[in-house]
């Protein structure tokens, strides 16, 4: 099992914070014989819904010495880990956390293309709050 990034308990409480349930930490994903694992996997019950809302979320830390280069690491493992959960699980919805302070990124031109071609979803969270301060769906 892999080791857990810098934040992942801190999205853990966020995401408790902003009305989610932890289902899964980790999120076990197989496909062949290899086995993959999505930081947290959460579901939130809507009134309206009596399915709710399913999200995995991959939490990156951004402390690298290059946001580009920890960019493009992120989202590999988040096309990778999007393309077997829309098989396996194709109503669960895929969300990269990101620090808010290094998440500032996706305001410049390469985040804007990324989110514009429908490449990436954000979860966007104060490390210092422990809160979830946006999602970029």
């Amino acid at each position: 099992m892999p080791a857990k990034d810098t934040y992942h308990d801190t999205v853990r409480s966020a995401l408790i914070k902003d009305g989610w349930t932890i289902t899964d930490d980790p999120l076990r994903l197989v496909w062949g014989e290899r086995d993959f694992y999505v930081d947290l996997g959460a579901e939130r019950v809507l009134a309206a819904e009596k399915a709710g809302q399913r999200i995995a979320v991959e939490v990156k830390s951004f402390l690298g010495s290059s946001q580009i280069h920890d960019l493009e690491q992120a989202l590999g493992q988040f096309v990778l880990y999007r393309s077997i959960l829309e098989e396996l699980d194709p109503q669960r919805a895929l969300f990269l956390a990101i620090p808010d302070e290094p998440a500032e990124i996706l305001a410049e031109p390469v985040g804007e293309l990324l989110i514009a071609k429908h490449l990436i979803r954000a979860l966007i969270f104060s490390p210092q709050k422990e809160e979830v301060v946006r999602w970029i769906r």
